[in-house]
């Protein structure tokens, strides 16, 4: 897995509208990238409305956020939708990039072994150096966790 001081790899996702996304629309701003299991599931959810509800603060300190899953656009603007998200969502159907980051995973759930993406969120700087990663995401910590980080 890439970790604090890594450059993050080169990639080229589309959001729910089908716009790329790339390293060069990151670079300039800081950037939390943080990836997540499925749209719509419990903990999934909550984790992308405290970034809904913490996105002005994201704001003034010109970070920008995006959330990653293998869900579809169409999945993800209907996440957007119900929970009013208002930030993009990025897809990553072959998990290609989370694969490249080394967040797809063999995940045990209920005693069932299976490949997915492990809840994981990148912070990189303006130059696409990563300045943290947290592993295993404590959704309940998470902001905190950030707010550490970005000061």
């Amino acid at each position: 897995m890439f970790k604090k001081g890594d450059k993050f790899p080169e990639f080229k996702l589309e959001n729910q509208n089908g716009e790329c996304i790339t390293n060069e629309t990151i670079k300039g701003s800081k950037t939390i990238l943080y990836f997540y299991p499925r749209d719509n599931t419990p903990t999934c959810t909550t984790e992308a409305c405290d970034f809904r509800d913490n996105l002005d603060r994201f704001n003034e300190l010109d970070v920008q956020v995006y959330g990653v899953s293998a869900d579809t656009k169409k999945k993800h603007q209907n996440f957007i939708a119900k929970h009013n998200l208002n930030f993009d969502l990025l897809v990553d159907e072959d998990y290609v990039l989370s694969e490249k980051v080394g967040v797809y995973q063999l995940k045990k759930s209920f005693g069932k072994e299976s490949m997915g993406i492990v809840r994981t969120t990148f912070i990189i700087d303006e130059e696409g150096i990563i300045i943290d990663v947290i592993e295993k995401v404590k959704v309940k910590t998470q902001m905190e966790e950030l707010n550490r980080i970005l000061g």
